[in-house]
């Protein structure tokens, strides 16, 4: 059984994991497809903006050409103006102009965005007739070939566009091409938080979903376990009780088969001594069936019949007659000087105090400490005790029906398993409870409360 339950739940832990995995998976791909969503709706208005430059302004555009064929000529007349060429463009004088229109014109369009951009010059290229390529600069992307713009960083910019633009021209009356490539960089402040603020519906499915599945998973390894442990308590009560029942079902064979022999009806003697064995043994075999069935029943099913008593006087009758039953045990009491009264059902709690007196006894002790107290409107019952005490994760089960606790695998004491639930449930019938704090090695300390109104 331990076994199967431990594959069960290395298997249930796999596929947890599993599912964790997926959903992160789906998480990732779906955060992935939001920021693609999202760079294309900026780029479609970017490009809305951009497409028509009159809506800007055009001259500035053409003033921005213009320099671009100036630098051209330049360099056919003086090729070694090379770095020269780059850093004019970027000291262009319609930098901080175009710069001011756009970022109106992006304001505009993306009023709930904070936004930032910038235009970088990759390539300057040009083709003289000859068709013979000659590369002024040619490279990636980066913040210092800005041409305008107010961003000071790539690292948190996308690409929302590139311009490739070709020029024609004339030089000493021979023919020329111009190819240019511009790239417009955007950086949206806290874009982050936009994509995950889409997602926020998926975020709470998935935590939702994930939180239910561990709380089952949870839930059932619980039931798991406490099945387990119903199922070794159940195995263990059977096994006691069919020991228990051994011996008075044995002598009550053997006692009958001797009373057919011929000599022993002929000793009357002997013959009412037998008679005596079975009556005895008759006896044990009830009350076996009676402990079994009133122990068994819950607080809701017993039915009490109070009676008004002084509890100093019930408790000190109860030990007095426990001391004569355990004359080894020493026992001392030490009751509350008020004269009080209870409703008290005389019977079922004389059989449940007893029961954790015995139990103290069975379990090697031998100082046994009664003691009463009234507090905050509760009558409290402390039976301490020295024995073998209890461990810690063994008294949550204590009063469970048919636990006893164990050495190891072993139960070194014979019982049913019912005395401490017994008592758990008459004490629940009184409206009261009862708690145990114990140390393995260090005894055992029982309080019973009963309400004193």
């Amino acid at each position: 059984m331990k076994q199967k339950i431990n594959l069960l739940i290395g298997i249930s832990a796999l596929v947890l994991i599993a599912l964790s995995a997926m959903q992160f998976y789906l998480i990732k791909t779906t955060y992935d497809y939001k920021v693609a969503q999202f760079r294309s709706e900026v780029k479609e208005k970017i490009a809305a903006i951009t497409n028509d430059y009159s809506t800007v302004d055009a001259t500035v555009f053409n003033k921005k050409d213009l320099l671009y064929k100036d630098l051209a000529h330049d360099y056919f007349k003086n090729p070694e103006n090379r770095l020269s060429i780059k850093q004019k463009l970027l000291d262009n004088d319609f930098k901080s102009y175009l710069t001011s229109r756009l970022q109106k014109e992006f304001e505009r369009e993306f009023s709930e965005h904070e936004l930032d951009f910038a235009i970088v010059v990759n390539k300057f290229v040009l083709y003289d007739n000859a068709q013979k390529v000659d590369t002024v600069f040619s490279e990636k992307s980066l913040i210092k070939n800005k041409i305008c713009g107010n961003l000071n960083s790539l690292d948190d910019a996308f690409t929302a566009r590139t311009y490739v633009g070709t020029t024609s021209g004339t030089i000493n009356k021979l023919p020329y091409k111009l190819l240019t490539e511009d790239t417009l960089y955007i950086s949206i402040k806290n874009w982050e938080f936009i994509i995950l603020r889409r997602m926020v519906l998926l975020f709470v499915f998935a935590v939702l979903s994930m939180g239910i599945l561990v709380s089952l998973f949870v839930i059932t390894l619980k039931a798991l376990i406490r099945q387990k442990k119903i199922s070794d308590i159940k195995t263990d009560f059977i096994n006691n009780i069919t020991h228990e029942l051994k011996t008075p079902l044995t002598t009550l064979s053997v006692s009958t088969k001797i009373l057919e022999r011929k000599d022993i009806k002929e000793n009357e003697t002997v013959y009412n001594s037998v008679l005596d064995t079975i009556n005895r043994q008759n006896i044990r075999l009830q009350n076996l069936i009676d402990q079994v069935l009133t122990n068994s029943l819950g607080h809701e099913e017993i039915q009490l019949q109070k009676e008004e008593l002084n509890p100093n006087v019930f408790l000190k009758a109860i030990v007095d007659d426990f001391k004569i039953a355990y004359p080894s045990a020493n026992i001392k009491t030490h009751f509350i000087s008020e004269n009080i009264t209870l409703k008290l059902d005389k019977f079922h709690l004389t059989t449940a105090i007893n029961n954790v007196l015995e139990n103290a006894v069975k379990y090697g002790c031998q100082n046994i400490s009664v003691t009463t107290s009234l507090e905050s409107n509760s009558f409290k019952i402390n039976i301490q005790d020295d024995g073998i005490g209890i461990p810690k994760e063994k008294q949550l089960l204590l009063f469970d029906k048919f636990y006893r606790v164990e050495n190891g695998n072993i139960h070194n004491t014979k019982g049913l398993g019912l005395g401490l639930y017994y008592v758990d449930q008459i004490i629940k019938a009184h409206k009261g409870s009862v708690k145990v704090i114990s140390d393995l090695g260090n005894g055992a300390l029982f309080t019973i409360s009963i309400p004193s109104v």
